[in-house]
Parts: C-alpha cells; structure tokens; sequence
C-alpha cells in the first residue's frame, strides 16, 4: 500500500491555498517544497496500533454504560487500490463529532451538549477482502467561525494506515443530499465535481437494519484516476 499518486489523480487533492478556507492562506507554503529522502524505517515500517484493536472497539455505541443519543447507523464499505483489489489488514481509523455537532477536544467549545455516552472515534481492521464496517450515530453539524454563519456539513473523518509510516491517507466522508455542500470551502477545496463526490457516502438500503439503523457505503480508494480526496482540514 503506498500513497505515491500519479500525475492524473492530482485533481483529487485539495489546494493548499484555498482562500474561502481562511486558515490555508496561513498555512500554503509560501516558498518552493523541499524534497527530504525516504529513511528505509519510514518506506517499511512499522505502524502502530495494529495489534492494539479490541473487541468492540468498531462499535461507537457500545464504548460506554449506555447508549449514546442520536440516530445510530452502519457505515462499511471496502479500501481498495488503483486496480479496485482490496487492501487487508489496513488499520482504519475514524473520529467525529457527536449528534449534537460537538467533539470530545478542549478546543470544542460551542454551545452544544456533550454525550457522556460517547466519545466519538472508533478503528478496526479491514479483511482479507478489504472489507471494514463501523456502528455509530450520525454526526451534527457544527458552526466553526470560518466566515460569517459558517457550518461544516455532517461528516465523519478517517484515517487510513498501512505498513510502513508513509502509508497513511486521512480523508472526510460525507452524506448525501447535504444542504451546506455549497455553503462550505473544505469541500470545495477540492475543485473537481466528479473527486467531491467521491467524498460523498452512498445510502444503502440493502444493508440497512430493520428498525434498528440506515446504512451508508464509503468504499475508499487509495491511488489512481478514482482516488478518494485527501483532508486538508487541520480545524
């Protein structure tokens, strides 16, 4: 598994200077990149954490006493590489904020409920057919003082790892059907239509529970023409 994208998958990545993205006109590189070589322990390895998984640990909503508050769904899908074949053993990783839109960080400061039922990050592994699935609530939207009135859309972030140090995509998943996609410059940042909707989830009604919880796929392609975006939110 390795994030070395070719020339034509460059549209995916957001720009580093977006200015409707206020925080990327101080963060852009104002001077040209410089070209560091690879040490052989970041090309191999080892990442952290794959042996560190526990039972459970998928299952935003059995973390706690009880039950966390909002409406609970399933999202899985597959990480896949250029070709569409699957990538086992990748160590998925997801964080997000509550149904009220509000993070468990210090930072979080909106006037927005906790849930002490729930902390809001979960990772597991994929299988041998690249296959993962998570349990969680969906998250809220959340105001976050880019510009007058701004809300970031509901959105759930991953983190993907592979096995060496350089492997690692970090990417937001959408929901479809979001009133604030157009109201919002993290995923306009990425300027090419046809990559945003690759952030997007697609409901799957196949898969949903019976009286139980909706189901959403994000299948997750880490290289290539069909690419999923990199995150470039550091909010």
């Amino acid at each position: 598994m390795s994030l070395i994208y070719p020339k034509e998958s460059l549209s995916a990545f957001p720009k580093h200077l977006s200015p409707g993205y206020k925080s990327t006109v101080k963060r852009s590189p104002s001077k040209p990149l410089i070209i560091m070589p690879h040490t052989l322990s970041e090309l191999t390895g080892p990442v952290y954490g794959h042996d560190a998984i526990q039972d459970g640990d998928n299952d935003l909503t059995k973390q706690h006493k009880g039950e966390p508050l909002g409406e609970r769904i399933v999202v899985h899908g597959h990480v896949l590489d250029e070709d569409k074949r699957p990538i086992p053993d990748a160590l998925v990783e997801l964080w997000q904020a509550n149904a009220c839109g509000r993070y468990v960080h210090i930072v979080d400061q909106h006037p927005a409920p906790l849930d002490p039922n729930f902390t809001g990050a979960g990772r597991t592994l994929t299988d041998k057919q690249g296959y993962y699935k998570f349990i969680t609530v969906k998250p809220g939207a959340y105001p976050w003082g880019n510009h007058h009135n701004a809300w970031r859309p509901n959105h759930i972030h991953f983190s993907i790892f592979g096995h060496s140090f350089l492997s690692r995509l970090v990417t937001q998943m959408y929901f479809p059907g979001d009133p604030l996609f157009p109201y919002d410059p993290i995923f306009n940042s990425v300027t090419d239509p046809k990559d945003r909707e690759r952030m997007v989830a697609s409901f799957d009604m196949e898969n949903t529970v019976p009286d139980w919880a909706l189901c959403y796929r994000f299948d997750i392609v880490l290289r290539g023409r069909e690419a999923t975006p990199l995150d470039d939110d550091k909010h």
